[in-house]
């Protein structure tokens, strides 16, 4: 039997929920799907979901997220496979940053330029065939310049060829959980088969941020200058002071995209965009939908880790009820005006039935309202409860009989 108790509103939360993984087609028709993209997707000027209602955008994709919480801020075809173009930088700066925290690459290493890197069109960093080159200044070209050069330098010493680092770019998707990502190569180069979505964009930049913060400096970084030529960051919101990181891309099929993360007040947001027109519209765009992520929503610690939420009647105990806990500080995104629309339950199976121990799963707490997504998180038992010896039992079972309660 399922009992509900209560609370008074004073808290609420946002916990909002992707849209549903798309069905994995063959690989076939997933390249015709994704080519197909550029073209009929749904109109740019269509809005896109938000909890507080449609919030309109020019782009064709977009998702963002609060990244202390991962709770979901707006979503349009957020998991749709689509062309990333250079924002796939992010997945070999990824696994460059993961090897350097390992210890098998260092930043002073020098990395010989091959042929096929040194011809390598599109953006470039301007590196030269025949010379070797610093990571770290590989890495500035990576995240500065969006230099492919830059990048298949570093897949190059990493995987032995760009083709074989493209297989370790496969296997940390899985690893991240990116199911709507697939690399036919290490710098966004149009194949009808290299795809990731807006949300995988966003789980993997807060990968970056979050595993390797010794590195992250590097985005913020507004110009860089490499053999004579100094090239500006590409990402608008890095150049005006809005975000902190982390990359834009384009392409014919994929349009003007950008990843972009800004930090205020200790709240930080990652937002992806793809599929502009213009680089006007990817500027003004990204700026207008951080700045209202930001406006309209509040990180809100709810309970720390050792806050009581509730006690709660125990059956045969040899205490009358055992306190519950979040287990960990109870950190929520919402909307501004949760006060007025939220409610909070605390769930159980009641009777909890001795003997209950420290740290058991025992209640949930359950958060709805008006625009407040449906949350629920576990709550767990904060003290042991032993049960009742047999004369307890036989008191407890005979007044129950008795009075029925």
């Amino acid at each position: 039997m399922s009992k509900l108790t209560r609370r008074t509103a004073l808290f609420a939360s946002v916990a909002l929920v992707s849209a549903p993984a798309l069905a994995q087609p063959k690989r076939g028709a997933r390249a015709e799907k994704v080519a197909r993209k550029g073209k009929d997707a749904d109109p740019t000027g269509s809005p896109a979901d938000t909890p507080l209602g449609p919030v309109d955008t020019t782009a064709r994709w977009a998702y963002a997220m609060d990244y202390n919480t991962g709770a979901t801020l707006l979503d349009k075809q957020g998991d749709d496979e689509m062309p990333p173009s250079s924002m796939t930088k992010l997945m070999t700066l990824y696994i460059v940053y993961s090897r350097l925290k390992e210890g098998r690459l260092k930043l002073d290493d020098e990395l010989p330029v091959s042929e096929k890197a040194w011809r390598m069109q599109g953006s470039k960093m301007f590196v030269q065939v025949g010379t070797s080159v610093r990571v770290e200044d590989l890495i500035r070209g990576v995240v500065v310049d969006s230099g492919n050069d830059a990048a298949i330098v570093l897949a190059e010493a990493i995987g032995g060829s760009e083709e074989q680092f493209v297989e370790i770019m496969n296997a940390t998707a899985k690893k991240l959980g990116l199911t709507h990502s697939y690399f036919k190569n290490c710098t966004g180069w149009p194949d009808p088969e290299h795809h990731m979505s807006c949300h995988d964009i966003a789980v993997l930049a807060a990968a970056i941020i979050r595993e390797f913060p010794m590195y992250y400096h590097y985005d913020s970084e507004k110009t860089f200058k490499y053999n004579g030529i100094e090239q500006q960051n590409r990402n608008p919101m890095v150049q005006k002071g809005t975000a902190d990181g982390l990359k834009t891309g384009h392409t014919e099929a994929g349009g003007y995209g950008v990843v972009a993360s800004s930090l205020r007040n200790g709240r930080r947001v990652i937002l992806v965009l793809n599929g502009m027109a213009t680089n006007r519209e990817r500027s003004e765009d990204s700026e207008r939908l951080m700045d209202w992520c930001f406006f309209n929503f509040e990180d809100v610690t709810l309970f720390a880790a050792g806050d009581v939420v509730d006690r709660v009647p125990v059956w045969l105990g040899a205490d009358s009820t055992v306190p519950l806990v979040a287990g960990k500080d109870l950190v929520v995104t919402m909307p501004r005006n949760w006060r007025q629309k939220a409610s909070i339950k605390i769930s159980y199976d009641a009777p909890i039935t001795a003997p209950v121990m420290k740290g058991d799963q025992v209640g949930k707490l359950v958060v709805s309202g008006d625009g407040v997504p449906n949350l629920s998180a576990p709550l767990f038992a904060a003290e042991d409860v032993a049960r009742l010896g047999l004369p307890g039992r036989a008191i407890a079972v005979l007044s129950k009989y008795v009075t029925g309660t």
